[in-house]
């Protein structure tokens, strides 16, 4: 803490401290939708209807959580969404008719794996091909659609119900949503704890100081383009359970959604800041606002405008709030 922030009264110097945070502006987002929700939907805060809407933001708040990763690390995944459906594919086109518990961890190690495979290729032809990531992904993402509609052509499949059941469930009277966000920032901060995660924003923050410095930059930026593929893996996995269907194009307008979460959420795509806490506001931010939409009966194409208006003012936001914190100083 500076001199100057240490001259302020206790109740400035908290909010000092959280105009500093990267997420606060998703908070404030959240807040605003929220209120906007209660007064759309007066059972808004019911913990049957929340739940029920927190559970369908499960699969993006998996897919940003990936996507931040990359982005904290100096790159971008254009082809996450279709890592999703291609996992997807993989898991119910691997189950069958009849599956018993070997074909259902047989099913999930084969999403999990090919998702994780494919973010190695992502991450060996930017770190150590020295290819552009924006390039790079948004060529692959017609690859791995393109094995997704190999591995199955059109949608079908099913997924049996004691797994639905499982998915669906409620430990300790809490949504598994909430369970599975818990378990992602446990995860979240124990990365961050590992010299990986120091390595990690090292490596965003400026690759060439970090490379003097010492830091693997080639192996950092592929292990973080191998979490993604298995964020979206993983996230595959939870679309599979929510839709209980395979579908190979089921992930494209994921991808999108993704970046503008990790956008919301305080995550600089110039990299070096951020982290999973704030993208996972910034999931539950575009999910609410999509509510509104819905409950306005505003056209759905209209949505696509929304997401880049919210990009604007979430780029816009941490400007306001620096101007903001200038103006309080004395």
């Amino acid at each position: 803490m500076t001199r100057a922030a240490q001259a302020l009264p206790p109740g400035s110097r908290l909010r000092e401290a959280a105009l500093r945070q990267s997420y606060v502006f998703a908070l404030v987002l959240l807040v605003a939708a929220a209120a906007a929700n209660y007064a759309l939907q007066p059972n808004f805060f019911n913990p049957a209807v929340l739940g029920g809407n927190l559970m369908t933001y499960l699969p993006l708040m998996l897919l940003a959580a990936g996507q931040t990763v990359v982005v904290i690390g100096g790159g971008i995944d254009l082809s996450l969404g279709a890592i999703l459906s291609l996992s997807n594919v993989l898991i119910v086109s691997t189950l069958g008719e009849s599956p018993d518990a070997s074909r259902i961890l047989l099913a999930v190690a084969a999403g999990l794996l090919a998702g994780t495979l494919a973010g190695a290729v992502n991450g060996a032809c930017v770190a150590y091909l020295r290819f552009q990531p924006i390039v790079t992904t948004f060529a692959t993402s017609f690859v791995f659609s393109g094995l997704a509609l190999y591995v199955m052509p059109s949608p079908g499949g099913s997924v049996p119900q004691g797994l639905l059941s499982a998915y669906q469930a409620d430990p300790l009277g809490l949504p598994m949503v909430f369970w599975a966000a818990v378990l992602v920032l446990l995860a979240w901060g124990l990365l961050r704890s590992t010299r990986y995660g120091v390595y990690l924003y090292a490596t965003g923050g400026d690759q060439l100081s970090a490379f003097v410095s010492g830091v693997p930059v080639s192996p950092v930026r592929l292990a973080s383009y191998c979490i993604a593929g298995f964020m979206a893996a993983l996230a595959g996995l939870a679309m599979t359970l929510s839709t209980s269907t395979g579908d190979p194009l089921i992930g494209e307008p994921l991808t999108l959604s993704s970046i503008v979460a990790v956008v919301i959420g305080g995550t600089r795509l110039s990299s070096g800041q951020g982290g999973v806490f704030g993208t996972i506001l910034g999931v539950i931010v575009l999910g609410l606002f999509q509510s509104i939409v819905s409950f306005m009966g505003v056209p759905s194409w209209w949505q696509t405008l929304i997401n880049g208006l919210i990009v604007v003012v979430a780029l816009a936001g941490p400007g306001l709030l620096g101007l903001l914190r200038q103006g309080r100083r004395p």
